[in-house]
């Protein structure tokens, strides 16, 4: 199970903690419950909802139909429609399933030109995911990789498109219209929260990882934050310290790993959190530190900048890959590093860091057992669990985004959309 701790915590963290555990245990026990205000939004909170054995068994069976005949599954989303599916998808695929290409998150015609040239003599089937189909990126190119489709396959492109959207929205009628298979955008539930359904769960089934285990991941951390006290609820106290940070003047999160695999779950992690608490003049800014890389430059700013950041660290308990350096007979002046392991350098650089950077500034470490499937699961409903809490304690809504919807007024009468 997740684990959190508060490393080299001062006692005046301490101390400030256990107030705000105590003072908001009835907000917890609310959360918990799931709100009436946000009724519209919360059905991720019971991830049997959707994410039944109806709904895998039918995701199962329509992502065994296209691995068997795809090259190549193109998922078309942007933000929360393929983020989280991506960042399993890129850490845990192995070879032999289809090749899993992104789109409808850039207007750059350079990215989408590369994009068709590499659809060319390959057998290929898309997922546009829009719950709103009316944001401009998943449209045009649901667009012009269906024209691709029908140029390249005729009317057989029909059973190669698939698209994730709400009943009753103009895509379902587009797939109505054409015969495209349409599945199930949860409507109770916003892009950035829908990782256990099938927003995210068809794209990991096609690209071959378990999505039984996930869920099954999701569930076993969703029975333990939704039952657990204000001492032992992991989230709960990730939330209240985030908020104690912010208030001791702390407006920068940092999501910290010594591992590639998390790459993309940076990303999904900084949507969840920049979408749905920044807000209101407030919020804290979510960034990502990709260890040991950004140690030679943000770095630099972490030991030395204005000390406002905090840092979470994302680590593993248990060893997955093995590699030893060997010499290789010349001198180079790395023979100290003979017979080592590279887990335990990378483990040795882990440990130097959180010890240097917790001199500066707040530093806290989320640990699971390994990166797999299940882990994945369990990190979802965490901070997805943590979110809620976290946005409640800021006193704003944790499920809305007017901001993202700004720019688009000027965009949209730039292209003269009525």
């Amino acid at each position: 199970m997740l684990k959190l701790t508060l490393y080299n915590p001062q006692k005046k963290i301490v101390r400030e903690l256990e107030q705000s555990m105590k003072k908001n245990e009835k907000l917890l026990l609310t959360v918990q419950k799931g709100e009436a205000q946000y009724a519209n939004s919360l059905g991720w909170l019971d991830t049997g909802k959707w994410a039944d054995a109806k709904t895998v068994e039918f995701i199962e069976k329509l992502a065994e139909t296209i691995r068997k005949d795809a090259d190549i599954f193109v998922l078309i989303g942007v933000g929360g429609s393929n983020n989280a599916a991506r960042s399993v998808i890129e850490a845990l695929q192995k070879d032999g399933s289809p090749e899993i290409l992104y789109s409808g998150n850039t207007l750059s015609p350079y990215a989408l030109t590369r994009m068709l040239k590499k659809l060319e003599g390959k057998s290929v089937y898309i997922d546009c995911i829009a719950k709103n189909f009316e944001t401009l990126e998943p449209g045009s190119s649901f667009r012009i990789i269906r024209k691709f489709l029908y140029k390249q396959y005729g009317q057989d492109a029909a059973r190669r498109i698939i698209a994730t959207g709400t009943r009753g929205s103009s895509l379902e009628k587009l797939c109505t219209d054409n015969g495209y298979t349409f599945v199930d955008f949860p409507p109770d539930i916003g892009g950035r929260y829908t990782a256990i359904t099938n927003v995210g769960l068809l794209p990991m089934a096609v690209a071959g990882i378990s999505i039984r285990e996930l869920i099954q991941g999701a569930g076993d951390m969703q029975r333990s934050l939704r039952t657990e006290g204000t001492t032992s609820n992991s989230a709960y106290r990730y939330a209240c310290l985030k908020h104690i940070f912010y208030n001791n003047g702390y407006k920068i999160e940092m999501l910290s790993s010594f591992e590639p695999q998390f790459r993309w779950f940076n990303k999904w992690w900084i949507q969840l959190f920049a979408e749905s608490g920044g807000k209101d003049n407030k919020g804290i800014f979510p960034v990502a530190g990709e260890f040991s890389e950004e140690l030679h430059s943000v770095g630099q700013f972490i030991q030395d900048g204005e000390p406002v950041i905090f840092e979470t660290f994302l680590t593993t308990e248990k060893q997955t890959d093995s590699l030893i350096i060997d010499s290789d007979g010349k001198n180079d002046n790395f023979d100290y590093l003979n017979g080592k392991d590279f887990h335990d350098i990378n483990q040795a650089a882990y440990t130097a860091t959180i010890k240097a950077h917790s001199e500066k500034l707040p530093c806290m470490t989320i640990q699971i057992d390994r990166v797999d499937a299940y882990q994945f699961g369990q990190l979802f409903y965490f901070f997805q669990f943590a979110c809620y809490l976290f946005c409640r304690l800021m006193g704003v809504n944790p499920f809305d985004q007017p901001g993202v919807e700004a720019y688009k007024k000027w965009m949209f009468e730039a292209l003269g959309k009525n």
